[in-house]
């Protein structure tokens, strides 16, 4: 299996780079094919504008989904997208490796999103959902946040990990993707803040590391996550009523 990890995180020492880390030599250990697109390292550029695209279809005024759209006809798409799309092409399981940030990915997450994810291209008014056009490839996201475990869930402090994971799930799902449940590695503290002392901080992370990699072995066990699909919405996208 060819598997690509998204990673976003701008310090290599942090505790998402030892997942990502830890994904890779547990995944090669299995006999499978890692590569990394490390968006902080590699300057990946999160922001869409006409400064991307040399051959405009409009130089006076930029609509983003038509260049990218315009660019994709024409083979002009810029070079770190291209690159990215390769990589998501050559992958049968793309990896997303991010900390919770307000409540969401990194800002540079959500752009590779904006710009990756190339209209016309990846996907069309048909070509998405279950008929997107990385249907039969797999997809999970694997964060780590700040509160402990206890302080997520329906009504809890910080929130509910279904939905604050939802935009970046049915996102992934629009593109074809079977999403697999998330992976979270919870009472991550960054450097200078700590709910508890070193050695308890540490044992966390020694656990989260090992689950991590169990998780990682355990793929094949795991069921998509059910989303609908075209066969539940009427023609304006609304959920079919279905007798009984």
């Amino acid at each position: 299996m060819r598997v690509h990890i998204v990673h976003a995180h701008p310090e290599p020492e942090s505790f998402n780079g030892a997942l990502t880390e830890t994904a890779r030599r547990s995944l090669e250990g299995q006999g499978h094919h890692v590569s990394i697109s490390d968006l902080y390292a590699e300057g990946f550029d999160p922001v869409e504008s006409g400064n991307h695209y040399a051959d405009r279809t409009d130089p006076d005024y930029f609509a983003a989904l038509a260049e990218q759209r315009h660019a994709g006809k024409r083979n002009t798409v810029p070079g770190q997208v291209q690159c990215e799309i390769d990589r998501l092409i050559a992958a049968d399981l793309v990896i997303f490796q991010f900390p919770i940030w307000w409540h969401g990915p990194p800002a540079i997450l959500k752009g590779w999103f904006d710009r990756v994810f190339l209209s016309g291209r990846l996907y069309t008014g048909s070509m998405r959902y279950d008929r997107g056009f990385f249907r039969g490839k797999r997809a999970l996201t694997s964060v780590t946040t700040g509160a402990p475990a206890a302080a997520f869930g329906r009504n809890a402090r910080g929130g509910d990990m279904d939905q604050i994971l939802w935009p970046v799930h049915y996102s992934l799902h629009y593109m074809g993707f079977g999403v697999l449940p998330p992976f979270a590695a919870h009472g991550v503290q960054g450097h200078g803040y700590a709910y508890r002392d070193a050695a308890g901080a540490a044992a966390l992370r020694t656990d989260h590391l090992r689950r991590w990699s169990d998780h990682l072995e355990g793929l094949d066990r795991l069921s998509p996550i059910r989303f609908p699909g075209w066969d539940d919405w009427n023609e304006d996208g609304a959920p079919l009523v279905r007798a009984g």
